[in-house]
């Protein structure tokens, strides 16, 4: 064993609290080439300083694996003599990307992205992935959508998450999300009420977690079709039958520029051109020429994403605070989003900028993502910052409070002033391709 452990390489992950533990599990748990030393952590508050337990970890790492912060990677690389570091998350640019290698090659080790052949798993049920090329095109009513579509040919859907383990990942291993309730005895953070209460309000089973070949396996027993929710613009954890993506002709260009987006979008079956009711011709027309050229074979689709106003009458002529979809403002770029867009086209009189009245964690968030328009960001990993949100809320001198992000804030904490709520849901121009797609994946996942 002393021979092979010389042998073997000495790997970090680079990670965020998602891809990085699924690239561990499926490729690194049990390959003997390779010893995985450390992971490291970034993008997301408070996700180092962990370890990743021995109980996912496996017999071969009997402690755990420490979980240590992304800036001291050079450090970890010299003090841990890594001879490679792997890249494990999403969302980024491909400058970004490049800055990792040349300060790891810098740092002495080689540079590495595992491959989908490396990482998808293999389902016993038909599946369709909806991803996207940038947090924040509109992925998750496209997959609503889908649910639908699953749902009026007979098909009984369950939803498969991206992971945002943030807790205790020896309990969050497997999560099942059937319930309100669900989300408290989890508990979850903001950013994954975001994504699991719009399911869970159509009556959606929602699977997550750390351990996704355990997850798959639970998932198959409770839907006869697996929809892969794939978030934070990375690529599915299984092979899908039907791969769709979105595009957002706000951020045109974006769907060649970011990791893994460009390889979603040269990967897809189908893209969605989404926000063409609000985007310009030209950021239209700008991502429609880069799918023929990235992707020709890929099914183009044309989407409008309506939004609907519960309240509109109370943003006429009033200041407005609009809250919006955190990660998608964050790490996603968007400067505005559904709310304010609702504020602005029935008449609001100003929209409010929280900066001024932001305390704590949320001062740093602006500080971070300084293109942020003058909205306020959904931030809540953690009751602290939670309390955090709410006191910036508080403190504005908005008159009504306008809420896009798709969690029922007033579940959580306490707001004195009046509160519209913003949804948004997918339209395609040509919904009956759509279906097609739909049934030759589930003719093509049935027969596997």
């Amino acid at each position: 064993m002393t021979e092979q452990r010389k042998q073997q390489q000495k790997v970090a992950i680079l990670g965020a609290a998602g891809r990085d533990f699924h690239d561990f599990n499926a490729y690194f748990r049990d390959n003997s080439a390779y010893r995985v030393v450390a992971f490291t952590a970034t993008q997301i508050p408070n996700i180092a300083d962990r370890v990743y337990p021995a109980s996912i970890a496996g017999s071969a790492y009997p402690e755990g694996i420490p979980i240590l912060a992304e800036e001291d990677l050079e450090e970890i690389i010299a003090d841990e003599k890594i001879d490679t570091c792997v890249f494990s998350y999403s969302d980024v640019s491909h400058e970004y990307v490049m800055h990792l290698a040349s300060r790891s090659l810098a740092a002495g080790a080689s540079f590495m992205l595992l491959g989908p052949r490396q990482t998808m798993l293999q389902s016993g049920r038909p599946v369709i992935a909806v991803c996207a090329v940038r947090t924040g095109a509109g992925k998750s009513q496209t997959t609503r959508y889908v649910v639908d579509r699953l749902r009026a040919f007979g098909r009984q859907p369950v939803v498969v998450r991206h992971p945002m383990p943030y807790g205790d990942l020896e309990k969050q291993r497997v999560q099942r999300f059937g319930s309100y309730e669900d989300l408290e005895r989890h508990e979850v953070t903001i950013e994954e009420r975001e994504e699991y209460e719009p399911h869970l309000r159509a009556g959606t089973t929602v699977y997550a977690g750390v351990d996704y070949e355990a997850i798959l396996s639970q998932a198959e027993n409770d839907g006869d079709v697996v929809l892969w929710d794939g978030g934070n613009n990375d690529l599915p954890f299984f092979r899908p039958d039907l791969h769709i993506v979105v595009a957002d002709p706000h951020r045109p260009g974006h769907e060649l520029t970011y990791h893994p987006g460009e390889a979603n979008l040269r990967m897809a079956d189908a893209v969605v051109i989404n926000k063409s009711n609000s985007a310009t011709p030209e950021g239209f027309e700008t991502v429609r020429r880069n799918i023929a050229a990235a992707n020709p074979r890929a099914r183009v689709f044309r989407g409008r994403s309506p939004l609907t106003v519960d309240q509109p009458d109370l943003l006429k002529g009033r200041r407005v605070l609009a809250i919006e979809d955190g990660p998608s403002l964050t790490h996603g770029e968007l400067r505005l989003g559904a709310a304010s867009l609702a504020a602005q086209e029935h008449g609001a009189h100003e929209l409010v900028d929280p900066r001024p009245f932001a305390v704590g964690s949320i001062v740093e968030t602006f500080q971070k993502y300084s293109a942020t328009g003058p909205v306020l960001p959904a931030m809540g990993y953690g009751e602290e910052q939670i309390e955090e949100l709410a006191e910036t809320i508080k403190r504005s001198d908005a008159e009504v409070i306008v809420v896009g992000t798709p969690v029922d804030l007033a579940r959580l904490i306490d707001i004195e002033q009046p509160i519209v709520r913003v949804t948004y849901d997918l339209a395609l121009d040509e919904p009956e391709a759509m279906d097609d797609l739909i049934r030759l994946a589930l003719e093509r996942g049935s027969s596997d």
